[in-house]
């Protein structure tokens, strides 16, 4: 059976270059467009890993992962954060909320499935 993976970025491009990339390399992808969607999507269902973007609509990446560790079905998923942010304050704040990684925008596809791979095993 593939991992599973949640990716959620309001950004339909980027969802789409996530997408391709991640079922190119074998694993099932689920789409969500903000926190709020990911929440939906999540509704106890299995998976993997989390990639989630910071600044998104409706609920920003970390308040997701804040809601995502406070259920206990997803308190060892890994959370991958992808984002043009870099800033270190951020970064702290991501990790306090439960962030596993993360990778700031642009990426290269290779980049992506390494810490994929690397996280998952």
């Amino acid at each position: 059976m593939n991992k599973r993976i949640l990716t959620v970025d309001d950004s339909a491009s980027m969802r789409q270059m996530l997408n391709f990339t991640l079922t190119s390399a074998g694993y099932d992808v689920t789409e969500a467009v903000d926190g709020v969607d990911a929440l939906e999507k999540l509704n106890g269902e299995p998976v993997n890993m989390l990639i989630a973007d910071i600044n998104m609509p409706n609920m920003d990446g970390i308040e997701l992962i804040r809601k995502v560790r406070a259920n206990a079905v997803y308190k060892f998923v890994p959370i991958i954060i992808l984002t043009t942010e870099s800033q270190s304050t951020l970064k702290g704040e991501g990790k306090a909320a439960g962030a596993t990684g993360w990778i700031v925008k642009p990426f290269t596809p290779s980049q992506l499935i390494a810490v994929v791979k690397k996280v998952l095993g």
